[in-house]
């Protein structure tokens, strides 16, 4: 079949079977692939009330039809479980090689059952699969084992996903790893694995990948080639800086969050900015398989040469906990490529710390601005010793454990990236009503509010917000299981996403269509969150954020409006006002109201 392998594979870890059945065609045009193919599969597979954490928990990595086609950025793959960090049907997103090399090994997707008794890897290569020991593998860190497993199969150029130390440990912000530097971050499903005894999988083949329309597909890929390097985005900020560009740009507007999200602004952003990381420590730039923006940065600090920190990870080691030191902030990301960590999560929890400390309401003496003890603490949960034990539960529960929750900058549980949303009505709603917690990329209205794509939003209105979010959700949605990059979508809209689609696997799908696709797959998430507890209070942001207003610059004096902005988003959606989805809405999405696609 044009764009796809057609087949799925089902790994039972506890029985060791084996199986493959075929991606039904009517999945395929309902769901696309990716994220889509996978919620699908898990509101079919498992209970909502189930332990994240128990062999009961069935673990997803899936590709769409654009991974490995040929067409620009088209590489990504997903990852959809039930989140041990939110409790939500959560999916998160890589790039790197991984997902065109499960398309070549001859999948689709592979859907993981149970827990092995020991250590156990999955190698694919060529349509068939193996179960394999992994002992000697377990306690590496995720360096070491794509290593070790490119040793033993002979072959420098196999595809690895694995956890490190904190998957193995049940971090539950533990991170799978691509390429070494390459993360499915968000959501803890690298605990997954771990609660699987699953170290690692790992793909190679060479399996053809078809597309129905050559002439149209050919004439997309130089359109689009050309659109994406036009763009002032995608085709010069990006490959010149890499998502650091946005460190001054977020800062200049007074939205940086500093110090836990106690200001919005970091008077030595410049220090630890994209631009100072291009004079002084750059010397290449990297991408994913195929890639023609390059985002990625390849950097030299003391003679040790790694994947550069992105955008969010800055922050979050730098802004966040208040320090400014670009050397410190590499090592962070390095130490949780090493250990298989989210670094969202990880820079917010220790900043959460931070202040807890500051404030006397924990004993351990962490402060603000100290870059070594970031460092330490960073290692400290990833092997979950000492406080870092109670650090790996997240920023929520370790608040709560010690009487403030309310200083866990988080949305059910999952800690919020680096935007504050105090300047950002329509982010901010993004960030609230995200169906996998709080969360950036599921709906970016930065591009809108901050950078003016596709058009300039004011970011301290509400008007029209709730309709903007539900398009990017929905729209993301798509894309998420198309197998492209989010970035793409400053240069392109719905129409093209379609038009990609269909010219590789043969369906006519519009930009409506996508966007019906889309809302079909948020509200199947919406309806397992629904059944796994969730209900209109998660949608909502930390009490901070609603009641201290800014003080600085452009938005000071101003809060998160959440009402009557939630009320408009739930009427926009079609859902009652407590937030589920009504049964029309379902009926015209093609779903039972059990959450089941009609057949």
């Amino acid at each position: 079949m044009n764009g796809y392998a057609e087949k799925i594979l089902h790994a039972n870890l506890e029985t060791g079977e084996m199986r493959e059945e075929p991606f039904p065609e009517g999945w395929r045009r309902a769901y696309i692939g990716g994220r889509g193919l996978g919620v699908r599969i898990l509101q079919d597979l498992v209970d909502p009330g189930i332990d994240p954490l128990s062999p009961e928990n069935v673990l997803v990595i899936a590709t769409g039809p654009l991974a490995g086609s040929g067409l620009p950025v088209g590489s990504r793959y997903g990852v959809i479980a039930k989140s041990p960090l939110t409790g939500t049907l959560s999916s998160s997103n890589s790039g790197g090689k991984f997902g065109t090399s499960l398309k070549h090994a001859g999948y689709d997707a592979i859907v993981i059952h149970g827990r092995a008794d020991k250590p156990v890897y999955i190698h694919i290569d060529d349509g068939e699969a193996w179960i394999r020991d992994a002992s000697d593998l377990w306690g590496m860190t995720t360096g070491e084992a794509t290593a070790a497993l490119q040793k033993e199969m002979g072959d420098p150029a196999l595809s690895v996903a694995c956890i490190g130390p904190a998957g193995e440990r049940l971090v539950r912000f533990a991170a799978i790893i691509n390429e070494t530097s390459r993360a499915a971050g968000r959501g803890g499903l690298g605990a997954v694995m771990g609660s699987k005894n699953l170290k690692a999988v790992t793909a190679s083949g060479n399996s053809r990948i078809t597309v129905a329309d050559h002439d149209r597909f050919t004439a997309l890929k130089r359109e689009i080639a050309d659109r994406i390097r036009e763009n002032p985005i995608s085709g010069e900020g990006l490959p010149g800086f890499g998502t650091a560009v946005l460190v001054n740009i977020i800062n200049e507007n007074y939205i940086l969050p500093t110090r836990n999200f106690q200001t919005a602004h970091f008077p030595a952003a410049e220090k630890v900015s994209g631009e100072r990381m291009a004079e002084s420590i750059l010397v290449g730039k990297m991408g994913c398989h195929g890639c023609i923006i390059r985002c990625g940065r390849d950097v030299e600090v003391e003679g040790k040469r790694t994947a550069g920190p992105e955008y969010e990870t800055i922050w979050a080691f730098g802004p966040d906990c208040g320090i400014d030191d670009l050397a410190a902030v590499v090592e962070a990301n390095n130490l949780c490529n090493d250990l298989g960590l989210d670094t969202i999560s990880t820079g917010s929890t220790i900043a959460c710390a931070m202040e807890l400390s500051e404030r006397g309401y924990i004993q351990d003496e962490i402060r603000f601005g100290d870059a070594e003890l970031m460092l330490d603490l960073v290692q400290r949960i990833g092997c979950r010793e000492g406080i870092g034990d109670e650090l790996a539960e997240g920023s929520f529960r370790f608040a709560r454990k010690h009487g403030h929750p309310e200083l866990s900058m988080s949305v059910k549980r999952q800690e919020l990236p680096a935007y504050d949303p105090r300047g950002l009505q329509g982010h901010g709603l993004a960030y609230a009503t995200s169906v996998r917690g709080g969360d950036h990329v599921y709906a970016y209205l930065i591009a809108p509010e901050v950078l003016g794509s596709p058009e300039k939003l004011d970011p301290y209105s509400s008007e029209g917000k709730a309709v903007w979010t539900k398009t990017f959700q929905d729209l993301t949605a798509f894309i998420d299981s198309s197998g492209s990059c989010l970035f793409t979508s400053f240069p392109l809209g719905a129409a093209d996403y379609g038009a990609m689609v269909s010219a590789v696997t043969g369906y006519d799908i519009d930009a409506a269509e996508v966007l019906r696709i889309g809302e079909r797959i948020w509200n199947i998430q919406k309806i397992f969150n629904l059944k796994a507890g969730c209900s209109r209070e998660d949608d909502t942001l930390p009490p901070r954020l609603l009641r201290e207003p800014l003080t600085e610059g452009a938005p000071s004096g101003r809060v998160w409006e959440r009402e009557p902005l939630l009320d408009e988003y739930y009427q926009v959606r079609g859902w009652d006002r407590e937030g589920r989805p009504t049964p029309e809405k379902l009926r015209e999405l093609g779903i039972g109201e059990d959450g089941v696609a009609i057949p």
